[in-house]
């Protein structure tokens, strides 16, 4: 799943998504004071969107250019709050400490024996800030699996939250009801949750 892959699946639909946030992110964040916000697997833009139009300052990053065009061009009211930025964060690090949430919504982060891109990711919530981590649920993956994609290859929420040491401590680690539908042509009805504070 690189590069071409997530271009190619963004040019073979005029909307992949709904263009509504996420209910884990809306449900978690709401409530949490704004400050700088990494969404990871940005997409079209809707929840950089959401976190922007609550305050946040966002650096929302995608592999896709086109995900990042549409997400550009759906951010008609929120002019200099959202950084929309490619990148590969299974590469690249984002920067450490720099980020109040870090928010990781149904984005697949490869296994790695060394956990670099994860642990990339935990270093960029700064001390006091938050790590949310959506996935769907595996026991709906089960029922339908995709072709070619194996969620074994990929950190879930549980496992993220073993990895996790006495600098954080873990608020929310369970499985809940989706808020809203299922993306079409899927069968996904509950959600995976990690909620993690960095506190030092």
């Amino acid at each position: 799943m690189d590069a071409q892959f997530w271009d190619e699946m963004y040019r073979s639909r005029d909307q992949v998504f709904s263009g509504d946030p996420n209910g884990v992110l809306v449900t978690e964040v709401t409530g949490l004071p704004p400050g700088q916000a990494l969404d990871v697997g940005c997409g079209e833009g809707a929840d950089a969107i959401w976190l922007a139009r609550h305050g946040w300052q966002v650096i929302a990053v995608d592999i896709s250019p086109t995900a990042l065009q549409r997400a550009v061009a759906a951010a008609v009211d929120i002019e200099g709050r959202v950084a929309w930025t490619r990148a590969d964060l299974n590469i690249t690090p984002p920067p450490a400490d720099a980020f109040d949430l870090v928010s990781v919504q149904y984005f697949p982060l490869s296994l790695q024996p060394d956990h670099a891109a994860l642990r990339g990711l935990l270093n960029a919530v700064a001390p006091g800030g938050t790590l949310l981590f959506a996935s769907h649920d595996l026991a709906d993956l089960s029922l339908r699996p995709e072709q070619g994609f194996d969620p074994g290859d990929y950190y879930q929420p549980d496992e993220i939250a073993e990895l996790l040491d006495e600098d954080w401590t873990v608020l929310i680690n369970g499985t809940r009801p989706r808020t809203a539908p299922a993306p079409a042509g899927t069968h996904h009805t509950h959600d995976t949750v990690l909620r993690a504070q960095r506190l030092r």
